[in-house]
């Protein structure tokens, strides 16, 4: 494992700490270690252990791959990693089976939250002024775990380095960005659109400011959008945060109402899948499974990220809006699943 990484930059960095461009931005390459993805709809982590007595703040990210390649990409932050090794095999979905040439392994072994996502060619990301996710000292975040998903096998003797490019600072910026996913299980039946939902209540006495989505469903999906509800006596208030068709470069967009999310406010989010096989497909990890996320990213004001990190539902057939605990009404139902 690679320890106490962004030290290795840090001549370069303290010098410009030292002069009057004290905000000066440095770059980490965060890439697999010439991995050979050795059979179909493989899932690959490499981890990153941050130095334990600096802070340190992304600011951006730039990625270093092809959607020829990598099916997609994460960068998760843990506590601690899945594994102590330099490569694991990490795909959470899969069975359990065992890896004839790489250990398996969850992503995180504790404290788990995605800071980044990618794929179909997705363009650079980078955070709004004053804003970056805090790793490091103290923060939660020791470790940084880079997952790519690699769809077929490589030929032999072909390695690859996908991977990501971190834009970071030691100067601390005084808002704190943060991810919630928001996604489903369930399947799909065939010959059938289905309405794949979710829904969770934010509880934390924490005000979030969102600023940009990413939507990721595999080829069924046809529009992913995201919601905040707010709820009064004369009836549910649907605030859309952002839609587009997954099956455009999954990036990260600007959201499209950036109203502060306060506690008692619900994150909802729908993916409206057309399921055109004559067989049920399923939630699952593999290209031919499906997939249901609405990422939404977000700043606090001098204060910490939300403890949840994650919001899921069983999704279709055992969980709608329309049977939600949370009794919802005025669901934008048309809205939700056009562009």
């Amino acid at each position: 494992m690679k320890t106490a990484i962004f030290p290795v930059l840090a001549t370069s960095l303290l010098v410009c700490i030292s002069c009057v461009f004290a905000h000066e931005v440095d770059t980490y390459d965060f890439l697999m270690p010439n991995v050979w993805p050795h059979k179909d709809e493989l899932y690959l982590c490499t981890p990153i252990r941050i130095a334990p007595t600096t802070n340190y703040y992304i600011v951006g990210f730039v990625p270093q791959a092809s959607m020829h390649t990598a099916h997609h990409m994460l960068i998760y932050g843990c506590s601690e990693p899945g594994s102590n090794g330099t490569v694991w095999d990490c795909g959470e979905m899969q069975n359990n089976e065992i890896d004839d040439m790489f250990p398996t392994a969850n992503p995180c072994g504790s404290g788990s939250q995605v800071v980044y996502a990618w794929a179909r060619d997705a363009p650079s990301l980078n955070l709004p002024k004053g804003v970056g996710f805090h790793v490091g000292r103290d923060s939660s975040i020791k470790y940084l775990v880079l997952q790519v998903h690699y769809m077929s096998r490589f030929p032999q003797k072909v390695t690859d380095k996908s991977g990501v490019s971190l834009k970071y600072t030691k100067k601390r910026l005084p808002r704190q960005a943060g991810v919630i996913l928001l996604g489903t299980g369930g399947y799909i039946f065939p010959n059938h659109v289905e309405h794949m939902e979710t829904a969770c209540t934010v509880m934390e006495e924490k005000v979030i400011h969102p600023f940009a989505f990413r939507t990721h469903t595999h080829s069924l999906g046809k529009v992913v959008s995201g919601y905040v509800v707010r709820r009064s006596d004369r009836g549910d208030e649907w605030k859309l945060l952002g839609k587009k068709n997954p099956q455009l470069p999954q990036m990260f967009y600007p959201v499209v109402d950036k109203t502060p999310v306060r506690k008692g406010d619900v994150l909802a989010a729908r993916c409206t899948m057309n399921n055109t096989h004559d067989y049920p497909v399923k939630i699952g990890a593999t290209n031919n499974d499906e997939m249901c996320n609405f990422y939404l990213m977000y700043w606090v004001e001098n204060d910490t990220p939300l403890k949840r990190k994650y919001c899921f539902t069983n999704g279709p057939p055992y969980y709608y809006w329309e049977n939600a605990p949370e009794g919802f009404n005025r669901i934008p139902d048309g809205e939700a699943s056009t562009l």
